[in-house]
């Protein structure tokens, strides 16, 4: 069984060592002096082997070398990036990668000085570990002793998490276990920077209390910092280091590493991917995880990397990142779809339909798709839950949509209690992820829609005053439905009306200018649709008027304007009076492609001139 002395002290002001020497009668051993040439150097020493702690710096000969653990963010060869449980920077003396960059050669020159600044910069900026060893087992030149040494200790010391809690008897004692030799002696030496110290453990006391640092905290960090003397970029390291360690931006920048080192590998970015780190930076912001953690990762992995097949709508990626983003779960990500969430994919999917594009229910349904394999096969059920809470809405956004089309582009469309009360509850929900955001969603790109005829705008216009009426408790859903009721009604005889006279007028409107002529067309008309059952009370008069004046300037617009449009190519023309008319443009469109059909006309000069060609 192994046995230890230790030695503490410091060579200078800001710099403490810890010198151990472990093994079998460690305490019968001579192993240490003070230099005769400087009573300030300490000198530590076996066969073969010395170290020494000196004012500015260490001086090594012989076998060991420096091990410490990685600051997040510093150069890190990818090869160690890309093992997950690499956690600690080892270099042993002598040794240096040759053109091959993953063949590591040894040399017999193993003898060196490094100065207290570049063990801190090159290092980790608040400690590191020296040693050297003397051992059975670790025989020859100094060149086969490091081999030896990198074949036995190398892939344990990179690996352990004793190294970062500084925990000497735990890394001793996983040491001495791949030794297996038991006169092995190790002398073991820790390096503390005691300002660095000061500023990290001043910066994680403050940072971890909320995961922010006000004004104030910041000014007493700098004090520290000019105190002390610790250059800019030390301090960025430690305060980076130090957030990249609260557990809850772990998690997010650890898979945000993972996926870059992937890419990495391929050299390439897919679309899926690209989602997938969107997403991580998007719970980032919502985590108050700090920017800088993922610039780093960025720089060192996602640098010159080609972005495969990223053209696509924004909507569609911000959806793509989304969906991706329920199943972070897994790996222990909070990633719940917040308001924020539900909001892009509600105008993510107005958006996508608006431009028919299939691609969002695409993935709408690969996601659906994995939910289910994945709750198949064991996952939470916070998965399901949160694809849910999806659906939900979506399922809402289809009702609603569908009901509200209906009421503003087709003709005699029933409206019904049922249909206002589901209106009605899709409305509340909606606005309460956003006020108003029922009338953003479905309302207001409807009343812009220049294919809305008149009473689909009238019945869109009361039905979204009566809902608001009647959420103010200012109104019924039966007095709302009446009021529908009423315009369908409206809506329906004009129809009528509209088939029945322009027939007899549309050619010679100017026989009927006069309203005797008007009278008696009106007594003409009422006493046929009489006798079909088509009515069953008296024609309104402004409507039967309002049918009149629509025929006239149906026949105008054929007769006068059509055939000065066609021949000009008058774009103008013709958008004047679609726009001031008052007549609906399906229905104008209708007159126009009549008119092409009984004049033998080519179809397709009326699409260039509907398109705004000449």
């Amino acid at each position: 069984m192994h046995t230890d002395i230790r030695l503490h002290g410091q060579p200078d002001q800001h710099i403490e060592y810890y010198a151990i020497a472990a093994g079998v009668d460690a305490h019968k051993r001579f192993f240490f002096n003070f230099d005769q040439s400087s009573d300030d150097d300490l000198r530590f020493f076996s066969t073969g082997n010395e170290f020494t702690i000196g004012k500015t710096g260490i001086s090594h000969h012989g076998n060991g070398g420096t091990f410490c653990e990685y600051m997040f963010g510093v150069d890190q060869p990818i090869a160690d990036l890309a093992k997950g449980d690499v956690i600690n920077r080892l270099v042993l003396y002598g040794g240096r990668y040759g053109k091959d960059a993953g063949n590591l050669m040894f040399s017999d020159s193993t003898s060196g000085f490094l100065s207290y600044d570049k063990i801190f910069f090159e290092g980790n900026a608040v400690f590191n570990y020296f040693f050297f060893l003397h051992s059975r087992n670790i025989a020859g030149t100094p060149q086969q002793q490091q081999e030896q040494i990198l074949r036995l200790l190398g892939k344990a010391i990179k690996r352990s998490t004793s190294v970062g809690e500084q925990d000497d008897n735990a890394l001793i004692g996983e040491i001495f276990a791949l030794l297996d030799d038991p006169a092995a002696q190790l002398y073991l030496f820790k390096l503390i920077n005691k300002n660095h110290q000061e500023y990290c453990d001043v910066f994680k006391f403050l940072y971890f209390r909320n995961k922010k640092i006000s004004d104030e905290e910041f000014s007493r960090l700098s004090e520290i910092a000019s105190r002390y003397g610790i250059d800019r970029y030390q301090q960025e390291r430690i305060r980076i280091d130090v957030m990249y360690k609260h557990p809850d931006n772990r998690r997010i920048v650890d898979e945000y590493k993972n996926i870059l080192i992937e890419c990495n590998r391929k050299g390439e970015i897919n679309k899926l991917e690209n989602a997938r780190l969107t997403r991580l930076k998007t719970l980032s912001v919502r985590n108050k995880i700090p920017g800088a953690l993922f610039y780093t990762l960025d720089e060192m992995l996602k640098k010159d990397k080609k972005l495969v097949d990223l053209e696509e709508n924004d909507y569609i990626s911000e959806t793509r990142q989304i969906l991706e983003g329920l199943f972070l779960s897994e790996r222990q990500i909070e990633s719940t779809i917040d308001r924020e969430d539900m909001l892009k994919l509600l105008f993510a999917k107005k958006l996508a339909a608006e431009n028919r594009d299939h691609t969002f229910e695409e993935l709408l349904l690969d996601a659906s798709k994995a939910c289910d394999e994945k709750i198949r096969d064991g996952a939470d059920i916070s998965l399901l839950e949160g694809f849910s809470y999806i659906i939900t809405y979506f399922d809402r956004y289809d009702a609603a949509s569908s009901i509200i089309s209906q009421l503003a582009f087709m003709e005699n469309v029933r409206s019904s209690e049922e249909m206002l009360r589901s209106l009605l509850g899709n409305k509340t929900e909606f606005d309460a992820l956003k006020p108003k955001l029922f009338e953003t969603l479905f309302i207001t790109g409807i009343l812009e829609n220049k294919y809305l005829g008149n009473y689909g705008r009238k019945k869109v216009t009361i039905l979204t005053r009566g809902l608001s009426l009647i959420e103010e408790k200012r109104l019924t859903i039966p007095d709302l439905l009446q009021q529908l009721l009423a315009i369908d009604a409206e809506e329906r005889i004009f129809l009528v009306l509209l088939e029945h006279v322009r027939e007899r007028i549309r050619n010679f409107y100017s026989k009927y200018a006069t309203k005797a002529d008007q009278d008696a067309l009106k007594r003409e008309v009422s006493d046929e649709l009489r006798h079909k059952k088509l009515i069953d009370r008296e024609l309104p008069e402004g409507l039967f008027r309002e049918t009149i004046l629509a025929i006239k300037k149906e026949a105008i617009y054929i007769h006068n304007l059509l055939p000065t449009i066609i021949d000009t190519r008058d774009i103008a023309l013709r958008e004047d009076f679609l726009e001031n008319s008052g007549l609906d443009r399906f229905y104008v469109e209708e007159l126009e492609r009549e008119y092409y059909e009984l004049n033998g006309l080519n179809m397709e000069e009326l699409y260039q001139i509907r398109k705004g060609l000449n």
